[in-house]
């Protein structure tokens, strides 16, 4: 059996690293993408049409410290 080095670290930046998280976008939004196949904006910034569940990965830093910011929590 060989050796397998798991990639632990996760850091956003802007070479596909935001492909490791869930980003918050409208529900509306999403509904529209998987029907549309149009892309969504994150509240990060991210642009992408999503083709996946966002289950198993992590929140995206920078969406959630925005949307604390938005709901006032």
């Amino acid at each position: 059996m060989s050796d397998v080095k798991l990639d632990t670290d996760i850091n956003v930046s802007d070479n596909g690293d935001h492909d490791r998280f869930a980003h918050y976008v409208e529900k509306e939004e999403i509904t529209r993408a998987f029907i549309e196949g149009v892309p969504v904006v994150a509240l990060c910034g991210k642009i992408w049409i999503p083709s996946r569940a966002p289950d198993g990965f992590p929140i995206c830093p920078k969406c959630k410290e925005i949307f604390s910011q938005l709901s006032g929590t």
